[in-house]
């Protein structure tokens, strides 16, 4: 049966999209609320007086016309949770929730969240204080000449300067002249980046991804971009300068990164995301996201869409976008020109009549009202942006051709618009076009400024001569018969020759001293420290892991490392980085007494997604042939085993780890755990692998030592047996050895696990309130605890009872609603705790954490600080401490316990009963 639709806006692009809705077989009436001219009575087309802004009257409004699809167009409404009442009230809406549309109606959410998720943006600050704003500008390292409204500011909240003196009168404009109103409560000040702005599209049903052609819209009022910024005069789409790697960067690397990120942080996002994106020389960086269709970019990319755009809705709001994956025009161009009142975007004149539309359809255009009204039958402007004129062609300027054409033939007094849109595109396209490696996103000359910065690197690790290199025994026993251990988890050489940048390394054996030598080579990789070392940005260490996993291997069979080289693999060179890795990889070769003999540097587009890389690497050493390890047949009952200490986890075991991670109230800027200092988790765990050959080669030549095991992967059960004899077993003994053991306290901090049949749902979680009054000590490692997938507890609202702290801009830059009640405002401490009741009761809040929050509660609160102990930790006094390291100390404690605490509570694992003692429940506690 055929389907009604209420569309929800007013402008061009809810016109085209009542326009491509209405061609399904399966609609059979298109409504529009408020509408304009074009969706007036338009076939199955017609407009609707429903107050979109009462989402009540709203969703019984679609009940009683048997609405069966909303669809909504513009922002506000959906920030104002249009979509999460409508789909309250049983009526089935396309959008994001108003949690979702953060990305969009809070640029400081959506910054902290690019940030949060390590996805490329420019560098930024979010600001309350118009002076404070002011102050970051001039002294900024970088040009922070970018000034925008935290807020929605109809697509004009945006202020690019030239000078710092134009930034700084930008802030003043915003916070304190009010131009945008409360969207500019908060402003963030943005470096401003340079390159070619595009706009990227997907539709996304919160786990699946189908991006749009690329779009290019055009900001400034007039010709070659000049004039004050608007709302958009015109677009094109696709846009050429986006090759399929280049999307795929950007499909991998910001869309789908951005949803899945979404989906981590329990708030999934269903509907349409645009991501305006500039693509620099660094590769493509996110300016603004926007939680629906751009205007006027709906306008070139539904006229693009083979699909039934009905279809593809229903799949993406019921999540098996997969299984209605859209289709697109190939070989087709959509070109909108945007035709603008006299004034715009500043004030104009309304009620202008316009002629010209039967002409226009007559040259196959497609015309989209926006700012018009139908008055005694005639069509007249009623806004800024009036109307939009597409043509659909075979390449680009065909199509600018006849849509300018058709602006030619739709008159109205003092209209303005655009003659060039396009233009960058067609400039692009008269390019010589023979290809290089640079276009295929291959860039040699980044190339070659590496191979010049670790050429020195290299050459610091050439090895000396063999009568410096000959091994001294003296520090160690000879009458022991032994077999050594060292836990699992670098580049030099001795007359060697490593001219990086040529073909092949070479190694000179009879210079480094040997007679009867015996080659020894091993390979090895990081494994998913990786992924660690990626997420905290630090990657000076993960070099000498490489090196260690590689040269302890071949100790195993008595050899010396001789030479090393590397293999570094990445979509995207970035200098630095690279620079950073392989600096530390030379070190270690140091370390090693090996010689860093050459490397390759794979950089393939489109492989690995922005700021990913792998590592693996090739030691090869040498050993003379009555050395060789293991000797089997000298290996007796009695003999010694010793085990040499780690530096950590080393290089396995980090999949275990980043899972145990995932499951704790811990992340990696955590503070560390144990006795680690001032690291975070993640310094922590990236401690470098300890690197046993120039410690143990003295002893493993001086004929004391029987085998050596590298304990890798599978650990002491499954290594040891490696350089046994078959027959043969080992009795380790720990009765006397501190282990200090970081799978253990990492394990210390896990959020309990719950039945699956009776874990909570998303929807289900507990609608937790902060109190604070300052920076909220505690508040950080609670929002932290409630983003991680497994959370039962979602913070709702955060109340202070200062203005202007700490506290409340960590809840902003979250995207969680923040209140100030301020106490001395309240005759009496009854009333300012009642006060709070009825901001906890309007949010629906269902537990309290107080967070450093510095008022004494009574009246409606129950008597706090006087119940049972939920969750506890012993913190140590150690020798030396002083009343600050301990109080550190205790703090650290305190950002692993409480959130803990808060999600027993929350998930129902525990109660307080009516005696006062705790109950907990066996279902649900591990």
């Amino acid at each position: 049966m055929a389907d009604q639709v209420l569309v929800i806006g007013s402008g061009g692009r809810e016109h085209a999209l009542a326009w491509k809705l209405a061609q399904s077989p399966h609609v059979k009436r298109v409504l529009v609320a408020p509408g304009n001219a074009g969706t007036a009575n338009n076939g199955k087309i017609s407009n609707s007086a429903i107050s979109i802004s009462d989402h009540a009257a709203l969703a019984k409004y679609c009940k009683d016309q048997k609405i069966g699809l909303v669809v909504v167009g513009p922002e506000v409404p959906l920030a104002a949770g249009i979509v999460d009442d409508l789909t309250a009230a049983g009526v089935r809406c396309f959008g994001p929730t108003a949690k979702a549309a953060q990305l969009e109606s809070s640029k400081s959410f959506s910054k902290a969240f690019l940030d949060r998720h390590h996805i490329p943006t420019a560098r930024w600050k979010a600001f309350t204080n118009a002076e404070e704003a002011c102050n970051f500008i001039t002294s900024a390292e970088f040009p922070a000449l970018v000034v925008k409204a935290s807020g929605l500011a109809a697509g004009k909240g945006v202020i690019v300067a030239t000078n710092k003196g134009e930034a700084c009168k930008a802030v003043l404009e915003i916070m304190q002249d009010k131009t945008f109103g409360t969207a500019g409560e908060t402003v963030v000040v943005e470096e401003l980046l340079e390159g070619e702005e595009v706009s990227c599209l997907c539709f996304t049903d919160g786990v699946v991804i189908a991006p749009m052609p690329p779009a290019q819209d055009h900001k400034r009022l007039m010709d070659g971009d000049q004039g004050p910024n608007t709302g958009g005069m015109g677009a094109y789409a696709p846009a050429p300068q986006l090759s399929k790697d280049l999307l795929l960067e950007i499909r991998n690397g910001i869309l789908q990164k951005t949803i899945d990120g979404m989906r981590k942080e329990g708030i999934p996002y269903i509907g349409v995301l645009y991501a305006g994106l500039m693509l620099t020389k660094d590769g493509p960086k996110v300016l603004e996201f926007n939680c629906r269709f751009g205007d006027p970019e709906c306008q070139v990319i539904l006229p693009l869409l083979k699909s039934d755009l009905y279809e593809v809705i229903q799949a993406t709001i019921d999540r098996k976008l997969s299984s209605c994956m859209p289709v697109w025009f190939e070989d087709s161009v959509a070109v909108t020109v945007v035709m603008a009142s006299e004034g715009y975007p500043g004030s104009y004149p309304k009620g202008l009549e316009i002629s010209g539309f039967s002409q226009a359809k007559e040259l196959g255009l497609e015309v989209f009202h926006a700012g018009t009204v139908i008055k005694d039958g005639k069509v007249l402007t009623n806004g800024g942006r009036v109307l939009t004129v597409t043509a659909v062609k075979k390449d680009l300027l065909s199509a600018l051709e006849k849509a300018n054409e058709g602006v030619g033939v739709i008159q109205f007094k003092g209209a303005i618009y655009r003659k060039d849109i396009g233009y960058r595109a067609i400039a692009f396209l008269k390019q010589s076009r023979g290809l290089t490696y640079k276009d295929s996103g291959v860039d040699i000359a980044a190339g070659n400024t590496l191979v010049q910065k670790i050429k020195p690197l290299a050459a610091a690790t050439s090895r000396p001569g063999p009568e410096e290199q000959k091994p001294k025994i003296t520090d160690y026993p000879t009458a022991i018969n032994a077999i050594i251990l060292t836990n699992p988890s670098v580049f030099f050489l001795v007359g060697c020759n490593a001219e990086l940048g040529g073909f092949a390394g070479l190694f000179d054996l009879k210079e480094a001293g040997y007679k009867d030598p015996i080659l020894v080579s091993g390979t090895d990789g990081v494994g998913t420290k990786l992924k660690i070392a990626q997420l905290c940005n630090k990657h000076n260490t993960i070099g000498q892991d490489l090196v260690a996993m590689c040269v302890n291997d071949i100790l195993a069979q008595g050899a010396e490392p001789l030479f090393f080289l590397d293999y570094f693999a990445c979509g995207k060179l970035d200098v630095g980085m690279a620079q950073a890795i392989i600096a530390g990889i030379a070190e270690a070769c140091k370390l090693a007494g090996c010689a860093l003999l050459g490397g390759e540097t794979a950089e393939m587009p489109g492989m690995y997604p922005p700021g990913e890389y792998d590592l693996a690497g090739f030691a090869v050493g040498a050993v003379e042939r009555g050395q060789m390890l293991p000797q089997l047949d000298r290996i007796v009952e009695g003999d010694v085993v010793i085990g040499i200490a780690s530096s950590g986890v080393h290089s396995n075991g980090f999949s275990l780890v980043r899972k145990i991670v995932e499951k704790s109230s811990l992340d990696f800027s955590s503070p560390s755990v144990g006795d680690s200092g001032h690291q975070t988790l993640g310094e922590q765990l990236l401690t470098p692998t300890k690197i046993y050959s120039k410690v143990l080669l003295p002893a493993l030549r001086s004929g004391s030592v029987k085998a050596f095991a590298h304990i890798t992967g599978g650990g002491l059960l499954e290594n040891i047996p490696r350089v046994l004899p078959a027959s043969f077993g080992v009795v380790l003994g720990f009765a006397h050895v501190e282990v200090n053991n970081l799978l253990q306290a990492l394990q210390a901090n896990r959020l309990p696990s719950f039945h699956s049949q009776r874990s909570k749902t998303p929807a289900s979680k507990a609608r937790v309130a902060v109190l604070i009054s300052g920076t909220g000590t505690n508040l950080e490692a609670l929002i932290a605890s409630t983003k991680k997938p497994t959370s039962c507890a979602e913070i709702v609202l955060v109340i202070s009872n200062k203005a202007g702290v700490e506290g409340l801009k960590k809840a902003e830059r979250a995207g969680i609603p923040t209140k100030v009640i301020d106490h001395k405002l309240y005759g009496s401490r009854t009333e300012f705790d009642s006060a709070i009741d009825k901001v906890l009761e309007a949010f629906a809040t269902e537990l309290i954490c107080l967070a450093g929050f510095m008022r004494i509660l009574s009246g409606p609160f129950e008597e706090v600080d006087a119940g049972a102990i939920i969750f506890q930790e012993a913190v140590p006094v150690k020798i030396g401490d002083t009343e600050k390291t301990l109080s550190e100390r205790v703090k650290e404690a305190e950002h692993r316990a409480f959130p803990a605490a808060m999600q027993l509570v929350a998930s129902g694992a525990v109660r307080l009963g009516g005696d006062g003692k705790l109950c907990w429940n066996a279902e649900k506690h591990h």
